[in-house]
């Protein structure tokens, strides 16, 4: 599909209603395989002309630094930014002028934030804050996070006492990257396949395994004066290769905070989760000084552990665009349109093979041969909600 708007070419804004002053969003790649022609690299463009869109701004295309860009500059980045001096230095100094978030060490950007260490003395990267693994305790399911191969294998022999158990690499996406562990001997041969340096510089997430899991999402978004907050449901489907994947989320979003979200007519399960998620915000912009986000994402997964005891837990952070953000800058932009609206529902499909049926309603950010995953198609889409 030709979405014609090349990478890099200046486009005029739809709107000025968020911003008195005109300005610019541009892309940033920050991860190794950022290719601006990727299923990845074209949504990132594409979903950053709808933020230009939304805040009245000029999308710019990929940032350059070398260019002398109309202030004030609004980023995009491809991934959760690691460093505070080196987000300061783009001029990214606070939630206003990214689409994300900054956090002040790298682990604090992946999975393994998630869960504390098995031993107060093991191996952990600078910056690691026991009070955070404290805090989110009751919010996450039973795990731990390993730095050395030792400490992984001590960890699972703990966790399989009670069950299986999820070994999951901690930079893993979309589903991919985890295994399930049932005795020792099938985690000695996970362990004995590892990269030991690795996971000296990555660490390893080890969590507690459910059955008949339904993974829920709670999300907070924030563009200018603008703020939605909703909980979502993700639906799996299989890639090219025959593996489940993520393939998408259906979002109920309110306007405005965690409050306002709460004031809907929600099942126990779903306020328990954003419960949960409110507790794990919490505790990382507590605990992790200099950290800020405008976009936040947790995904919450709800099932039954081996003796059959029904579990919830926050499974991760996202502070990027992520794979719901179809759905959110959807559902921002109704917003933005009707003032009197507080409640939509909006979804994002991500369909593998080609020529998939779509729905008449579909609004395509990338239709395409990816050179990574194949033939990919992504969508969202708009719907009513009948506020209760």
């Amino acid at each position: 599909m030709d979405l014609g708007h090349p990478v890099g070419q200046v486009e005029p804004a739809i709107n000025c209603k968020l911003g008195k002053t005109r300005g610019m969003v541009v892309v940033y790649a920050c991860r190794a395989y950022g290719d601006p022609c990727s299923h990845d690299g074209v949504t990132q463009s594409e979903l950053a002309r709808k933020l230009a869109a939304i805040k009245g701004y000029d999308f710019a295309g990929e940032f350059d630094a070398s260019y002398d860009y109309a202030d004030p500059l609004y980023f995009v980045p491809s991934d959760t930014l690691i460093s505070i001096d080196a987000a300061h230095q783009l001029g990214v100094r606070d939630e206003q002028d990214l689409f994300g978030g900054v956090v002040p060490y790298a682990f604090a950007a992946t999975k393994t934030i998630t869960h504390g260490l098995l031993k107060q003395d093991a191996r952990a990267p600078e910056g690691w804050s026991s009070m955070f693994s404290n805090h989110v305790e009751d919010a996450v399911l039973p795990g731990y996070s390993a730095f050395t191969i030792e400490d992984a294998r001590s960890a699972g022999f703990c966790l399989l006492k009670a069950g299986s158990m999820r070994i999951k690499q901690p930079h893993g996406v979309g589903g991919l990257g985890q295994t399930v562990v049932a005795n020792e001997e099938a985690l000695e041969a996970y362990l004995g396949s590892m990269d030991v340096e690795a996971v000296l510089r990555d660490g390893l997430v080890l969590e507690q395994n459910l059955n008949n899991v339904a993974t829920l999402s709670v999300g907070q978004v924030r563009v200018g004066e603008l703020m939605a907050t909703y909980y979502g449901i993700q639906r799996l489907t299989c890639n090219n290769r025959g593996e489940e994947v993520y393939g998408g989320s259906k979002l109920f979003v309110a306007r405005g905070d965690f409050n306002d979200l709460f004031r809907l007519d929600l099942p126990g399960e779903v306020r328990t989760a954003i419960a949960q998620a409110r507790i794990y915000h919490a505790a990382a912009m507590t605990c992790f000084p200099g950290i800020f986000v405008s976009r936040c994402n947790y995904d919450i997964a709800q099932g039954f552990d081996s003796l059959g005891r029904w579990r919830s837990g926050v499974l991760e952070q996202s502070w990027r665009m992520g794979g719901a953000s179809g759905a959110e800058l959807a559902a921002m932009e109704a917003f933005l349109a009707d003032p009197e609206l507080n409640v939509v529902c909006a979804s994002t499909t991500e369909v593998y093979g080609a020529n998939p049926d779509l729905p008449i309603d579909a609004e395509i950010y990338f239709s395409g041969v990816d050179g990574r995953v194949g033939a990919i198609t992504k969508y969202s889409r708009l719907e009513s909600y009948v506020n209760t």
